[in-house]
């Protein structure tokens, strides 16, 4: 298992199934800046793993739908100097995007009426901005 990434207790994205790519890192830096390839790229083909059942593949692939580029996911981790460091981000990164695209959805809302108290609270208040601003006005001969 040690070779899996866990995203819930029953489901493990295999290691073997991530793509990686590395590049130099934009922006500013020290002596090895321009030497080396700590800038990762991680990349998931959603769409064609078997480390997820069916039907919530189904889902993450229609809540990921705009992420997605052929049904691939990819995450770039740039924040950390080390590649190690970026590497662990991605995956990480990973890992969340997964978890919160298979989560079930939320219970719908349950709609409710005001109280009666709240409603005439509502509509004296109304009254009470009328009357100010009417008597803002300018008095009409």
């Amino acid at each position: 298992m040690d070779d899996d990434l866990r995203v819930t207790d029953d489901i493990a994205l295999p290691r073997a199934e991530l793509g990686w790519r590395f590049s130099r890192s934009g922006g500013p830096g020290g002596q090895s800046v321009n030497t080396t390839d700590s800038r990762v790229e991680l990349r998931f083909d959603l769409g064609a793993t078997q480390a997820l059942p069916e039907p919530l593949k189904e889902r993450a692939l229609a809540r990921l739908a705009g992420r997605l580029v052929d049904g691939v996911l990819s995450i770039v981790a740039s924040e950390h100097r080390s590649q190690l460091q970026n590497r662990r981000a991605a995956e990480l990164r990973l890992v969340t995007v997964i978890a919160q695209a298979i989560a079930p959805p939320p219970r719908p809302r349950k709609r409710t009426k005001p109280s009666k108290g709240a409603i005439e609270r509502r509509l004296t208040d109304k009254r009470r901005t009328g009357l100010r601003k009417q008597e803002r006005r300018r008095p009409e001969d």
